[in-house]
């Protein structure tokens, strides 16, 4: 077993630049395919339905990938993984840009910006940084992970300007060729291994990897429980995220209103993973993952009855606040109770099942409001998923003050 005696370098911090630099970059991805929406209803004569389904195909590429790039950080080290996303992404981009119809371009966005391209930044970017900080390792899961809510506060606008400007098609070949030629270079950054030490015998190799906390169950059933969890949290976050644009659109108040709404929420997104990252640190995974949920249950609820612009503007704001620290919580949660040598595995796994949630989510929520014309039962749907995860959380939680209780007593 080896452990990493470079932690909290100045060169952890320059990583951690080009890790947040990197999601910023290719967290395009995600936000061009939403704002696109419209357009593609249009070109390609799609219901709501059909027109979330490149968004979801993104979702399942990347949970489909996201494991096994977590296994290939766990072998190799990050910089395989970059490298294979930026030929996904540059790749993808290019033939969405020349898609004949919507079938392929929803492939393009499954097969190569989902499954080679997101799938290698996320999880592994998060897994790496957990190995480089300790004591401010909330924050630095934190700060990695908001280059992909200040992408959504970027690049929603941006990428509304552009197909204004050149059209749909034009805005993806710009923005796969931009990818490319800003990734790559981040790429070698990155490229140095962790600097490690060899322990003195088996016995100390199997005490430094072993899990910091314990909850009385098996590292299986914990991992299960979590992906449950996830699912059900990113099932419920997905419906603003991926629809808001369009419900704007249904309310009359146009694709440029929507950007902004989305790319606002993105931005309140980051603030709060920011925030959540210093309360990470102080109360540990858990308790802030059930915190972070509970609000994400509120602000779901505000989305029922509001029609109108400022409203709209508010809760959208409110929603970016609240739930923006959900997902690096997970993160954090595998290294409290997982062995570290798992981690890029464990956090793959944990994501995608996030992914999964939000694949099924923006799919749902599309086929919903084709049944309904309304997104209120699509939102009541998602907060029915939340609940499902406030309640694994709180069990976790239970088990986990239950276990520390009879240690306490024992010792």
């Amino acid at each position: 077993m080896q452990i990493n005696t470079d932690i909290e370098s100045t060169y952890a911090w320059v990583r951690l630049a080009a890790s947040f630099t990197l999601l910023t970059i290719g967290g395009s991805a995600m936000y061009l395919v939403v704002v696109v929406m419209p357009a593609i209803e249009l070109e390609f004569a799609a219901t709501r339905a059909q027109a979330s389904l490149p968004y979801s195909m993104i979702m399942l590429g990347w949970a489909a990938g996201t494991f096994f790039m977590g296994r290939l950080f766990d072998r190799f080290g990050i910089h395989i993984p970059i490298v294979i996303g930026i030929a996904g992404f540059g790749s993808g981009f290019m033939l969405s840009g020349y898609a004949p119809n919507l079938w392929l371009f929803a492939a393009a966005h499954g097969l190569l910006i989902g499954l080679l391209g997101t799938s290698s930044l996320f999880a592994p970017l998060l897994a790496d940084v957990t190995h480089w900080f300790d004591r401010r390792r909330g924050m630095a899961i934190a700060i990695v992970a908001s280059g992909q809510y200040v992408a959504g506060a970027i690049w929603p606008q941006a990428v509304q300007a552009m197909i204004a400007d050149i059209g749909w098609r034009e805005t993806y070949i710009s923005v796969g060729v931009f990818c490319v030629v800003t990734m790559l270079p981040l790429s070698f950054v990155l490229r140095r291994r962790i600097l490690v030490t060899t322990h003195a015998n088996a016995a100390a190799a199997a005490e430094a990897d072993r899990p910091p906390m314990s909850l009385g169950l098996s590292a299986t059933r914990i991992q299960v429980l979590l992906c449950i969890a996830g699912l059900g949290c990113c099932i419920a976050m997905a419906m603003p995220q991926v629809h808001l644009v369009s419900m704007c659109i249904g309310l009359g108040y146009g694709p440029a209103r929507g950007a902004q709404m989305l790319a606002l929420m993105l931005a309140c997104g980051v603030v709060s993973r920011l925030s959540f990252g210093v309360i990470m640190d102080r109360i540990g995974g858990l308790k802030t993952l059930l915190l972070a949920s509970c609000l994400q249950c509120v602000a779901l609820f505000f989305f029922l009855p509001v029609e109108g612009l400022v409203s709209l503007y508010l809760v959208a704001a409110m929603f970016g606040l609240f739930q923006g620290g959900l997902v690096p919580c997970y993160a954090l949660v595998v290294r409290e109770y997982f062995k570290p040598s798992e981690a890029g595995a464990r956090i793959g796994l944990l994501i995608t099942a996030t992914l999964v949630g939000m694949a099924l989510g923006g799919w749902l929520s599309g086929a919903i409001f084709d049944l309904t014309r309304s997104y209120q039962v699509a939102f009541l749907h998602g907060i029915a998923w939340n609940f499902v995860n406030i309640a694994i959380v709180a069990f976790l939680l239970w088990r986990r003050e239950t276990v520390f209780r009879l240690q306490r007593a024992v010792a």
